[in-house]
């Protein structure tokens, strides 16, 4: 066994570690409902067991990351796969701190589960240790990822945080128009958070399942009179709803009677992988639709309200102020990550400091929208909802720009995609 294969055996080891540590603390939260002796030690003893679980999946997840960096020469963070693995990494650090300091048993029921999605999201994409581009090259690929990484981990944190705020608090009996206004926004959360599983579930079943469709697109570059036409094999590995704009069917695996797409990317959508992307998120959104049906069947009740009772006992300004720290320990950290930093790496690879690539675009949003946070809740008195509802959103925005933003939008940030 070669060190690349230890390192990815470590990567499994520490993904069941940490859903072992999930299981651990829903424990700790069933036994405080249900134990009639004690319930508050009872959590506690189960508690310091999943964090010690947790512990150990980090001791684990640190060892893959050590030992990929010696097997690939270059820190782990220059393609999806790598960067999604290290963010995951990094919001266990960042709960890891947060959990020391303010001893709540209870975030990591929220917390952990994001590690494990990042993780299984990572996942999709190709894992093979890839050699730098030349832009890559520099030690700023350190500093620039690293601390822009680490900053969205303890976003992350705050939104675990600030979602467990809102279950705390929201009305989900209540019958007036500010209620159920706040009930439909909190399904919207749980129904993106579905979206990304529903993602994360069929690129792995049609991938067990070994499928391939492949077709040859025909793309005219150049303006007219110097145009040169180009055709690329375009490989889905699902089953195509919607076909490459201007392509043929070379090979064509059906499925459910399909024996070609329902229709194919319009022309705006001509670029090599724009009309499998598009599949990808039509998938993402059907799958989603159908899980989140599944799952309000069977608790025949919105999610938010049946989650809700979960949060009974606890304080909710102490969510309040884990969320507020978390983002206030983040933004300075993503603050040189992000922009300054990003910028100075930019001026000495592009001789630019800012080129107004999509990726740097919402980076800035990102910024500005927790640079309003920080401002209403210090000048404004902005606490409790409003905090939270702004942390929530906060982090559903980086979100898309790590994942939304590289699906969907081509640029100099996009340097990997899903297999």
């Amino acid at each position: 066994m070669n060190l690349l294969d230890f390192s990815s055996n470590m990567f499994i080891v520490a993904f069941f570690l940490y859903c072992a540590a999930f299981i651990l603390f829903a424990v700790a939260l069933m036994g405080r409902r249900w134990s009639n002796r004690d319930p508050e030690a009872h959590m506690k003893k189960w508690g310091k067991i999943a964090f010690a679980v947790s512990s150990l999946g980090l001791i684990f997840q640190l060892v893959f990351f050590v030992t990929r960096w010696i097997g690939g020469k270059h820190i782990p963070v220059s393609n999806m796969y790598e960067f999604m693995s290290f963010l995951s990494m990094m919001v266990m650090v960042a709960f890891t701190v947060v959990y020391l300091i303010y001893k709540k048993t209870l975030l990591g029921l929220f917390a952990v589960p994001i590690t494990i999605i990042i993780m299984a999201y990572a996942a999709v994409f190709p894992q093979e240790v890839q050699p730098l581009i030349p832009s890559l090259q520099s030690y700023w690929l350190k500093i620039h990822v690293t601390l822009a990484a680490a900053g969205e981990s303890f976003f992350a944190i705050g939104f675990a945080a600030g979602f467990m705020y809102l279950l705390r608090t929201v009305d989900f009996k209540g019958k007036d128009k500010k209620a159920k206004k706040q009930q439909r926004w909190v399904e919207v959360i749980f129904f993106s958070i579905i979206l990304v599983i529903s993602f994360i579930a069929t690129v792995f079943i049609f991938r067990a399942a070994g499928y391939e469709s492949v077709f040859t697109q025909t793309k005219v570059t150049g303006q007219e009179g110097a145009q040169t036409t180009i055709t690329e094999k375009v490989s889905y590995k699902l089953p195509p709803i919607v076909g490459p704009y201007n392509s043929k069917i070379e090979s064509y695996e059906p499925f459910l009677g399909m024996s070609k797409p329902l229709f194919n990317a319009p022309s705006w959508m001509n670029g090599v992988n724009a009309g499998r992307k598009f599949n990808t998120i039509i998938w993402s959104v059907v799958t989603g639709l159908i899980l989140y049906g599944i799952l309000r069947l069977i608790v025949r009740k919105p999610l938010g309200r049946a989650a809700s009772p979960l949060m009974e006992g606890i304080d909710a300004d102490d969510l309040d102020e884990i969320s507020y720290r978390a983002i206030a320990i983040g933004f300075p950290i993503f603050t040189l990550g992000a922009l300054i930093f990003a910028m100075i790496w930019a001026q000495i690879a592009w001789g630019i400091f800012w080129s107004w690539d999509p990726k740097e675009v919402w980076a800035l949003i990102c910024w500005l929208f927790y640079s309003a946070y920080l401002h209403l809740r210090l000048s404004r008195g902005w606490q409790g909802s409003n905090s939270a509802w702004l942390a929530v959103i906060g982090f559903l925005v980086v979100m898309f720009t790590l994942v939304g933003v590289n699906l969907v939008i081509a640029g100099l940030h996009s340097y990997a995609g899903v297999e």
